[in-house]
This record gives C-alpha cells, sequence and structure tokens, in this order.
C-alpha cells in the first residue's frame, strides 16, 4: 500500500469529517477509503481515529500524525509545483484569513487587482479578527495587525499600522480637550476589547485605567467605535486605515499626538516551508508596497 495514499486518505477524511466525503474529494470508493485509513492503523501499531455511526474523532496519536501529515503533504505539494506548470503561473486556491474591518476598506481593489493580474487563482478570503492556525485551519496566508511575537511562521512586514486618538469636534466642544494622558480619566472612552492594552505607554495605561472602572464603552469592531466617536459619544483610539478618512474629513479631530503609541504593522504571515507554493509568493510579492510608503491611509495630515 502506497503511504502517500494511505496519508491523503486519512488527512481528508480528518478534514471533511466523514469517509463518505472524503471519498468523494478523493474520487474513490469509501471502502478504499476506510481500507487505507485501517491499513495505516496497521502498519503504526496505533489507533487513529475513534469512529461512531455519526461522527469520527481523532486520537491523541492522530492528532500528532494528522498535524505531520499535514505538513509532509504540503511539501510534497510545494515541490511538485515548483517542478512543474506552477512553477512558471500561479494558479489554485488561495485561502487567506485578515481582519475584518481592514479587509472590508482595503482588499477589494488589491484582490481585484491580483486577480486581473493571476487570473488562474482563485481566492478563500474569511475574514475573523481572532488569531486564526494557519497550517491547522488550512490558510495559506493570514494578515495579521500588531507587535507578532517569535514563532515558527514567516512574517513579511507589509505596512504600518498607526494608532491615533479621536474625538468628534461636537464631543470636544462639549467635554474639552484633553491635554495630558491624565486628562483622559474624565472623559468617555470608546474601547476596542481585541486592543492589546499591556503597553506601559502612558496613553494606554490611562486608556485601561477607565476601561478598569467600567466607564468606557467596548466593542469587538473598530468601525462600530468609529462611528460612535463621530457621533459624538467619546474618544476612541482607532488605526488610522479606519479613521483617516473621518479625519480627513474633518469629523473627527486627532487628540494627544504627541503621546501617540508606536505603531503596529501589517503583516503576511505563512507557514515556514522551504518551497512555497507560487500562488503564496505571487500574492506576497503582490502586496508588498501595494499601500504605498506611507499607506495611502495616512495621508491626511
Amino acid at each position: 500500500m502506497d503511504r502517500i495514499d494511505t496519508m491523503r486518505a486519512f488527512v481528508q477524511v480528518v478534514q471533511e469529517g466523514s469517509f463518505t466525503r472524503a471519498a468523494e474529494r478523493l474520487d474513490t470508493s469509501p471502502q478504499l477509503v476506510s481500507k487505507y485509513v485501517s491499513q495505516l492503523e496497521q502498519r503504526l501499531g496505533a489507533r487513529l481515529l475513534n469512529r461512531t455511526t455519526r461522527r469520527i474523532h481523532l486520537t491523541e496519536a492522530g492528532r500528532r500524525y494528522h498535524q505531520g501529515a499535514q505538513q509532509v503533504l504540503s511539501d510534497l505539494d510545494d515541490m511538485e509545483s515548483q517542478l512543474g506548470d506552477l512553477h512558471t503561473q500561479a494558479q489554485g486556491v488561495l485561502r487567506i484569513s485578515a481582519p475584518v474591518s481592514f479587509a472590508m476598506h482595503h482588499l477589494p481593489p488589491l484582490l481585484s487587482a491580483f486577480k486581473q493580474a493571476h487570473p488562474a487563482v482563485d481566492i478563500d478570503l474569511q475574514l475573523n479578527d481572532r488569531k486564526v492556525d494557519i497550517v491547522e485551519e488550512g490558510f495559506d496566508i493570514a494578515l495579521r495587525i500588531g507587535h507578532l511575537k517569535s514563532s515558527s511562521l514567516i512574517a513579511k512586514r507589509i505596512a504600518p499600522v498607526r494608532l491615533v486618538l479621536c474625538a468628534s469636534p461636537d464631543y470636544l466642544e462639549q467635554h474639552g480637550t484633553p491635554k495630558h494622558p491624565e486628562d483622559l480619566l474624565y472623559h468617555h472612552y470608546l474601547h476596542y476589547s481585541y486592543m492589546d492594552m499591556e503597553s506601559v505607554q502612558p496613553l494606554q495605561k490611562s486608556l485601561l485605567a477607565i476601561s478598569n472602572e467600567k466607564r468606557a464603552m467596548v466593542s469587538n469592531n473598530g468601525d462600530v467605535l468609529v462611528e460612535t466617536a463621530i457621533a459624538g459619544a467619546g474618544i476612541a483610539l482607532q488605526p488610522t486605515f479606519i479613521a483617516g478618512a473621518a479625519i480627513k474629513e474633518g469629523k473627527l479631530r486627532v487628540i494627544l499626538p504627541e503621546y501617540e503609541p508606536e505603531p503596529l504593522g501589517l503583516y503576511a504571515v505563512y507557514a515556514h516551508r522551504q518551497l512555497l507554493a507560487s500562488k503564496v509568493r505571487s500574492f506576497i510579492d503582490f502586496i508588498d508596497g501595494f499601500f504605498g510608503e506611507p499607506p495611502y491611509w495616512d495621508r491626511f495630515e
């Protein structure tokens, strides 16, 4: 029995959640897929799946083997791609994970231009502000914003991400303009719940104090907070890729600019592979520099 065939059958069963759907994807019979998995378990001397009438569950050995098998098959596919047609022409499905607000504001023009340049690549874009596991969840690339910690993944810095404290002119007229971070304690703060507030910078410390007193509105979406700030409900600390247009139009004013936090970064993150699929390499090359230097959303001053 070919080891690659049994490995592909097992990975497909785990991905699809059933032998029948795995067989459909592999264009074979459920009986043959089941045979492959059984022979794989016999060769390894370990049970990989617990089967019930409705579901399958990975054992501890199955989880370990699945993670390694995914990487082996991915490396094999990449190697064949390098030696075949994919070496010269990017093609296939490119799965991308991206933050919701950034994607809504800035990815459509990029993806449209990328598709025109690489018509053989299909895009599967999933929007989520949580940190996805790109290997476990099957993504080719994840766009992430922040200060990235060291990991086994490769991260390509695409653009700086400025954070500015801003409020509407009406709000500032009614409540006054803060002159120092400590003045923020007397204001209404519109808090982004995914914001990294562990920084020791004065601005974040003051904003965290407001949050701890529960005087803040909290949301996990920056667009909602920016629109709420425009409506005059409080002060928001938001990236300029969301707030920049409103600042340029005078709907929001930047306050305490001298205490602006250090910029974050927009990164393209992908698995550490010796051979990189052409579709991934093409996208990384395409997005690098696409937004300009400085990025166009920062040209409001």
